[in-house]
């Protein structure tokens, strides 16, 4: 049976505006960033994803953590950020449409941090915000069958990914089907929904734009849980994304050093170009700080010269 929610105007000028920005993300190339940009959103979205579990590590702590470096902290807190970073690794490795792969990825997220990793709850839980009980989970013995119809609804549902994902998201989140968790399951398994169609996701950290509105988060879980259906946190989530492509952009729009704009171009993987082909990515350098980048570039080897003048061709190497 399909999760119930409704299309509001508000779904609809969101959906419009996010699939406009990814068109724009696609047109400028910014779907393949520059290896620095995609290392820095992938420990932001570590970072962000395990803070509002009540993660400590820093940032700083998990960049050494990435770089196998020794780090100082709570076991706990250093079992978690290594698990996510194998998992944010591995991405390719999980299939978001099959029950299966969910339950070996949790078995990777929360390896050494739970014992029944890998399988649903066999006991009741709730979930408790201050004094109050926020949400009171289906009874454990609902829960395989609960998850069953979920991921039939992801297979078999023609609604398209960015709702898809969204009502994912919040349907996990009500059915609880771990003893803990569930929180960054959702978000890991939003990302890989999303991922499946459109790939620029793997590098847009919304998780770092949920942290900053955790109670916004949950509040809107919670008018879902209230309501029935998941309308409210679909809101939520699709503005979240759309904040988040703004994120993007804008970042585009900085000042780019030399270094920055050659990372980001060898990393198109264009085997053969020209000038022309790299001012037409960088559009606002003069012909002048194209001919001194591809000089810098020839000079650390990133790539070959053949030809002079009007027929000068660059090529990556092939070894």
């Amino acid at each position: 049976m399909k999760p119930p929610y409704q299309i509001t105007p508000k779904i609809l000028n969101l959906i419009s505006s996010i699939s406009e920005k990814i068109g724009v993300v696609n047109a400028t190339f910014l779907d393949k960033p520059s290896p620095q940009l995609r290392k820095q959103n992938r420990i932001k979205t570590i970072h962000s994803s395990l803070q509002i579990e009540g993660n400590t590590l820093t940032l700083d702590q998990i960049t050494a953590l990435l770089e196998n470096k020794r780090v100082i902290g709570p076991k706990k807190d250093v079992t978690e950020v290594v698990n996510a970073i194998f998992i944010y690794e591995h991405l390719e490795n999980y299939s978001p449409k099959n029950e299966k792969s969910f339950l070996e990825a949790h078995q990777d997220l929360m390896a050494g941090l739970i014992t029944d990793i890998g399988k649903y709850r066999n006991q009741s839980v709730g979930i408790v915000k201050g004094s109050k009980v926020a949400h009171v989970a289906p009874p454990a013995s609902n829960v395989p069958y609960l998850m069953k119809d979920l991921f039939n609804y992801l297979s078999h549902s023609d609604d398209i990914a960015l709702i898809k994902s969204c009502v994912f998201h919040y349907e996990m989140e009500f059915i609880h089907p771990f003893l803990d968790g569930n929180g960054r399951m959702g978000r890991l398994w939003q990302t890989l929904l999303l991922m499946e169609k459109y790939p620029i996701f793997e590098f847009i950290p919304f998780e770092t734009l949920i942290s900053k509105n955790q109670d916004d988060y949950y509040k809107a879980l919670a008018a879902s849980d209230k309501s029935g259906q998941s309308t409210v946190f679909i809101e939520f989530m699709l503005d979240i994304i759309d904040s988040s492509f703004n994120d993007l952009l804008n970042y585009n729009n900085r000042t780019l050093t030399q270094k920055d704009r050659l990372d980001y171009f060898i990393s198109l993987n264009k085997r053969e170009f020209t000038r022309k082909d790299y001012m037409d990515i960088f559009k606002d350098i003069s012909s002048a700080t194209a001919s001194r980048d591809l000089k810098k570039g020839i000079e650390l080897r990133l790539f070959e010269k053949k030809g002079t003048l009007n027929n000068t061709k660059y090529y990556l190497p092939t070894s």
